[in-house]
């Protein structure tokens, strides 16, 4: 989320082995930490789209080094078997 708004299905596309299940429970455990806010937008059919609040922004440096050393040791862990969207690699912010 360091790079704009995402939606559900975003999220689920860039996180491939989550279930929908999990990705609401963590979704929500993250809005009750203050970390991410939900943006429900007045549309039929609804709209829904999480970003960072300022406290979630203070992490920007630590998730993209989190982010780095995944990316580093997922073959090691998974042995090549992990599927990673290309999409979700970070990339120089704008």
């Amino acid at each position: 989320m360091t790079f704009g708004k995402k939606r559900n299905n975003e999220l689920l596309h860039l996180i491939p082995s989550i279930t929908q299940k999990m990705l609401t429970q963590h979704l929500r455990e993250l809005e009750d930490e203050g970390i991410i806010q939900r943006i429900i937008y007045n549309e039929v059919p609804p709209k829904v789209e999480y970003e960072l609040t300022e406290y979630g922004w203070s992490m920007k440096e630590l998730l993209h080094m989190m982010c780095r050393w995944g990316e580093m040791h997922v073959d090691k862990k998974y042995q090549g078997t992990a599927a990673i969207r290309e999409n979700s690699r970070l990339k120089s912010a704008p």
